[in-house]
C-alpha cells in the first residue's frame, strides 16, 4: 500500500526548513557584522605604518639581516655532519625565512616597497654607512668571513658559525628591542618581542655548544 503524505506535513517541513535557513542566514549576517574585515583592518594598521616609520624601517632592515643568518645556516649545513648543529640552522633557516617573508608581506600591504634609499637603521637614530667589507648592518658577516665560512668543514665549520651567529644575533636583538620600543603597529611589536626572546634563547645554546668544542663565542 502506497503511503498518503499529509498536506499539512509537507507544508509543516517546508516552514521549518525555511526557519532554519532564515536562522543561518541572520546568523551569518552578525558574525560578519560583529567582526571587523581584513580590509579595514588593513587599512588602519596602514595608517600607523606609513613612509619613514619604524614599522617600515624595522620591516626592511630585519628582512635584510635575517636573510644573511639564513645564508649561513643553509652553509653550515652543507659543512658538518654534527647533528646538534645541523638541527640549529635548520631552526634558524625556518624562524627566519618565516619571519622575512610576514615582514615583507606587511610592506607589500601597508603599500610600502621593500626597499628604501635611506641608508640602514635610519629608523633607529643610528644611521650606517657602507663599510665596504660587505657587512650592511651591525652584526653581520663581511664577505671574507663568509668566504671563510664556505671554505671551513666538521668543527672549523661548527665553530666559525656559531662565532659569527653569535654576534648576528647580539645585533638582532638590539634591533628588536628597538623595533618592540619605537613600532606603531602591533604586528610589528609582537614579532620583535618574539625576536628578542627567541634569539637570547639561542645565544645562550650557542654559548654551550662553542664551549663544549673548546672555543670562545
Amino acid at each position: 500500500m502506497t503511503a498518503v503524505t499529509s498536506p499539512f506535513s509537507s507544508t509543516r517541513r517546508m516552514v521549518l526548513a525555511g526557519a532554519v535557513v532564515l536562522l543561518l542566514a541572520v546568523g551569518l549576517v552578525a558574525l560578519m557584522v560583529g567582526r571587523p574585515s581584513s580590509a579595514s583592518s588593513s587599512a588602519r594598521a596602514a595608517q600607523s605604518a606609513a613612509e619613514g616609520s619604524a614599522d617600515a624601517g624595522f620591516a626592511r632592515d630585519m628582512a635584510i639581516h635575517h636573510q644573511q643568518a639564513v645564508e649561513m645556516s643553509f652553509i653550515v649545513r652543507d659543512r658538518t655532519e654534527d647533528e646538534d648543529v645541523r638541527r640549529l640552522a635548520y631552526d634558524i633557516i625556518n624562524t627566519q625565512a618565516n619571519q622575512r617573508g610576514m615582514m615583507l608581506g606587511w610592506l607589500e600591504q601597508w603599500g610600502l616597497p621593500k626597499s628604501s634609499a635611506e641608508p640602514p637603521m635610519t629608523w633607529m637614530g643610528h644611521t650606517m654607512k657602507p663599510a665596504g667589507d660587505g657587512s650592511l648592518m651591525p652584526g653581520m658577516a663581511t664577505t671574507a668571513e663568509l668566504k671563510e665560512l664556505k671554505a671551513a668543514e666538521g668543527k672549523a665549520a661548527e665553530v666559525l658559525f656559531l662565532q659569527l651567529m653569535t654576534v648576528h644575533h647580539r645585533a638582532g636583538v638590539d634591533m628588536a628591542r628597538a623595533g618592540a620600543e619605537k613600532a606603531g603597529t602591533d604586528v610589528i611589536r609582537n614579532l620583535a618581542k618574539g625576536m628578542v626572546n627567541g634569539q637570547e634563547s639561542e645565544i645562550g645554546l650557542m654559548a654551550t655548544m662553542l664551549k663544549a668544542r673548546g672555543a670562545q663565542p
